[in-house]
């Protein structure tokens, strides 16, 4: 199978396949972590010591998951798209792990 995408996300027909579903929420999880690491520093510099919750530990704590969740929202409302490149270059690999297992036919003679 030697499948050629077209640039950006992939069709529904394509993704009636269960295998190129998965890649492709694959691609989309991982474009929300990279936003997430991209919000994190944001946050980091936020006062909140005066703010309505006075910061503190606890708050601390909490503030990387909360830099992950903003990802996971930038990235379900287009984020960078980032999610389409990768997506195809793990289709593209997947296709030749396959191709490598799968033996040649051998000649005729």
């Amino acid at each position: 199978m030697n499948t050629i995408l077209p640039p950006g996300k992939p069709t529904q027909a394509q993704l009636a396949d269960p295998a190129t579903a998965r890649i492709w929420q694959s691609a989309q999880d991982f474009e929300a972590m990279v936003l997430g690491q991209l919000v994190a520093p944001m946050f980091a510099t936020v006062e909140t010591s005066k703010g309505p919750f006075g910061g503190g530990a606890a708050e601390e704590t909490w503030r990387p998951m909360l830099a992950q969740e903003v990802g996971k929202h930038i990235a379900r409302g287009g984020g960078l798209g980032l999610a389409a490149p990768v997506f195809r270059q793990m289709l593209h690999a997947q296709e030749l792990a396959n191709a490598a297992r799968t033996p040649a036919p051998e000649p005729t003679p």
